[in-house]
């Protein structure tokens, strides 16, 4: 098998869609031989932050010397990106060999009438690497929701953590806050423990409250009167978190609250006899990378990528680009269509002088007129265009010399652009 025959192996999946439950994700992990059994785990879940906590954990408990998985969603330039052990992504031959252990299994499933979703296969995948590969702890985030979300077929893991909760994937998750946090707290586990984001609605706090007492969960929320922002600039964010000064090289008044719950998620596993040190904290901070967050291309021009796709997402980034970008800004903006596209227009499309709509590749993609006739209501110029190349082209021209460039609305439309943006700019 090669890896492109791998991949193809993996996509063709797709076509079940998502099926809420645990029972295939279960069987499929059984005949694997159990792998989650052999591990332990810090499960991460939210609507906003996960990645961001995903990887400060990851990276911190990495520099603390153990061997650390990671399994995150979505990728934004490689498929392999979404498993990781002490950040190198599974090797293309180890993917293949994955693969053809897992698929023969899947197949069979489907001669006995039930089909595996691409999300479970994946799932089951990372953790058979993991368990291979017998890493010391894995970092889990969640793919959607919690409650049937495949990650959480695990036992109660070291820690849990329940990010920034908005509404998103209403359709599937719920229409309320309510709703919402309910599905997310899924992953909680009789006599567990949770480090809850410290700025949520009341009704989800009150929610994950009630559901902790119920389940006999620890709860554990980060004090932010015992945090002091000491610096802040488009390269990052240097902050006081007690006795401890760290910088993480995420933009954004929100990423420290993220790297708060993160911090908190570390001492909880100090206390459980983790070998957590403040200086691998405080190296794993600084060292962690996630491309297309708030990641800046180039300082001259500014070019800023953002793959956040909902309307907290896009609350976060206005804050960024009101603090820290003053110039004329042009924006290239391409979404789903079942994402909220008017409200992140609303929020975001005042901020830009124009608007270069796009559509990115794939069949859930919003097309560029589309989006243009919403983005229209919002930003004084919006022109569409057929590729992300000629998008390009056209922002480039639109910015001239004084401008900066924004792309935003997808983390599809990210891995699209991303290497053009780096060969654009030249800061390879």
């Amino acid at each position: 098998m090669t890896y492109e025959e791998a991949l193809d192996n993996v996509y063709g999946r797709l076509v079940f869609g998502i099926k809420p439950g645990l029972e295939r994700i279960g069987a499929l992990l059984e005949r694997l031989g159990s792998p989650q059994k052999q591990l332990k785990f810090v499960h991460v879940a939210g609507t906003n932050g996960k990645g961001t906590c995903s990887t400060l954990t990851a990276s911190a408990l990495r520099e603390c010397g153990l061997k650390v998985g990671l399994y995150t969603s979505p990728y934004v330039l490689e498929f392999r990106e979404r498993f990781q052990i002490n950040g190198e992504m599974i090797p293309k031959e180890e993917l293949i060999q994955e693969v053809e252990t897992l698929a023969p299994v899947a197949d069979q499933f489907e001669k006995e009438g039930d089909q595996v979703t691409e999300f479970e296969y994946i799932t089951a995948l990372a953790l058979h690497w993991f368990a291979r590969r017998q890493c010391d702890i894995v970092v889990l985030e969640v793919g959607m929701g919690g409650r049937f979300d495949a990650t959480n077929v695990i036992d109660v893991p070291e820690v849990a953590a329940i990010m920034s909760i908005s509404l998103d994937h209403t359709a599937i998750l719920g229409d309320t806050l309510t709703k919402i946090a309910y599905e997310k707290a899924g992953i909680l586990k009789e006599g567990g423990r949770l480090v809850l984001y410290p700025q949520q609605a009341p009704e989800v706090r009150e929610e994950l409250e009630d559901i902790c007492k119920e389940r006999h969960v620890e709860l554990l929320v980060p004090d932010l009167s015992q945090v002091k922002e000491l610096d802040r600039s488009i390269d990052g964010t240097t902050f006081q978190a007690g006795d401890l000064k760290l910088r993480t090289p995420f933009l954004g008044e929100h990423q420290v609250k993220n790297a708060l719950t993160a911090l908190e998620v570390l001492r909880v596993l100090q206390k459980r006899g983790w070998p957590v040190t403040e200086e691998g904290i405080r190296r794993g901070f600084e060292g962690a990378f996630m491309p297309a967050r708030m990641e800046v291309i180039s300082q001259k021009p500014l070019c800023l990528l953002d793959g956040g796709h909902n309307p907290g997402c896009a609350l976060a980034l206005r804050e960024a680009l009101e603090q820290f970008v003053p110039q004329r800004k042009v924006a290239i903006m391409g979404m789903m269509s079942d994402k909220d596209s008017r409200e992140t227009l609303r929020i975001l499309g005042p901020l830009f002088s124009q608007v270069v709509a796009v559509a990115p590749e794939g069949l859930r993609a919003l097309p560029a007129q589309q989006l243009a006739e919403v983005a229209r209501e919002f930003c004084p110029k919006v022109i569409p265009a057929g590729s992300c190349r000629e998008a390009l082209a056209l922002a480039v021209r639109a910015m001239g010399d004084d401008g900066a460039l924004i792309v935003c609305g997808s983390f599809y439309l990210a891995g699209e652009i991303r290497e053009m943006l780096l060969d654009k700019f030249g800061t390879r």
